[in-house]
């Protein structure tokens, strides 16, 4: 093996699982980073993953992986600057392993991620959230599952991941009713449960037979359900509520709505941005400030609240004459 494979071996085994203690969710994303580079790269040279050097991992190699993101995979460029901090990370790591390619790694270093435009936040309204929670067949076990999974999500806002990681132990019914959910960055906290998402778990936990450690969602068989088949379950379910609330035809619903959803009924609810941000498990308020831009009642209250313009339209003319004078000059 030549000096790439085994600093990208101890990268992940000495850097981010020793030293940083990165979350399986950080290994997993920084994993698969490096196995489409790896790919790329092995198409493009020929040359097996294992047989490569450093020397093969040029700025203009990562340039053209970081175009090929988003020319042929479809990448957005947020998803692009993504897999770039993963890139930086492994080439910071061999700054200290490999001197002898400092310049190599300073010029990957240097590629700099790329300016986006920012969409404005997509969410559901009260009417919508409610076609979509009457959209399960509740006659069937499935139905059931993604019914109060998918009340649960939109009362609480929790992050896809979060959701497919409940346990049972993580429910907590009755007097101080709660879900408790392990964040980003290790960050746990607990989110309050109301009487309609209580009374959905309570019905769905004595369905769903288990220990404390099984998981809260799973499929027939017992295995956890993935990312992708809450957003499957969700698009079924959207296309089913949009017969009785067309405007959901309008929107892209992805799991992540729900949780904006969420905010934005808080925030319309006169609950303060600091409170959201600790609800929703935010590293600052900073991160909640996207939900304000795009609540446009919040805009509209503010504009009533400002004085009528009473000035009457046309150019202003002196009535003195040393004053049109002046004005002349």
């Amino acid at each position: 093996m030549t000096s790439i494979a085994p600093t990208l071996q101890l990268f992940f085994t000495d850097r981010l699982v020793r030293q940083r203690q990165a979350s399986p969710r950080t290994l997993a994303a920084y994993r698969d980073t490096l196995r489409l580079l790896l790919g790329f790269v092995q198409r493009r040279t020929g040359t097996a993953p294992e047989n490569l050097d450093w020397s093969d991992l040029g700025s203009d190699v990562i340039s053209a992986f970081l175009n090929h993101l988003e020319d042929e995979r479809g990448n957005s460029a947020r998803t692009r600057n993504v897999r770039l901090t993963a890139i930086r990370s492994l080439f910071s790591y061999a700054a200290l392993q490999h001197p002898e390619h400092a310049l190599l790694i300073q010029r990957v270093m240097d590629i700099p991620p790329k300016r986006y435009d920012k969409r404005s936040v997509t969410f559901l309204t009260g009417v919508e959230v409610d076609a979509l929670l009457a959209a399960p067949d509740t006659r069937r076990w499935e139905g059931r599952r993604d019914k109060a999974m998918l009340a649960l999500a939109v009362k609480t806002g929790l992050r896809v991941s979060e959701l497919t990681g409940l346990d049972r132990g993580d429910i907590t019914l009755g007097e101080g009713a709660a879900v408790r959910c392990e964040g980003k960055g290790r960050k746990h906290r607990a989110v309050p449960l109301d009487r309609g998402v209580q009374e959905l778990l309570r019905f769905w936990l004595d369905e769903r037979s288990g220990k404390g450690g099984a998981p809260l969602f799973c499929t027939r068989t017992g295995r956890r359900l993935t990312r992708d088949a809450v957003a499957q379950r969700l698009s079924v379910h959207v296309r089913t509520a949009a017969q009785a609330c067309p405007t959901l035809l309008d929107k892209r619903v992805h799991p992540h709505v729900l949780r904006h959803s969420c905010a934005m009924s808080l925030l319309q609810a006169g609950v303060d941005t600091t409170v959201i941000a600790l609800w929703l498990g935010h590293a600052g308020v900073r991160s909640t400030d996207a939900y304000v831009h795009a609540d446009m009642t919040i805009k509209e209250q503010a504009l009533a609240r400002t004085a009528p313009t009473t000035a009457p339209p046309g150019r202003y003319q002196p009535t003195d004459k040393v004053l049109a004078f002046l004005d002349r000059l």
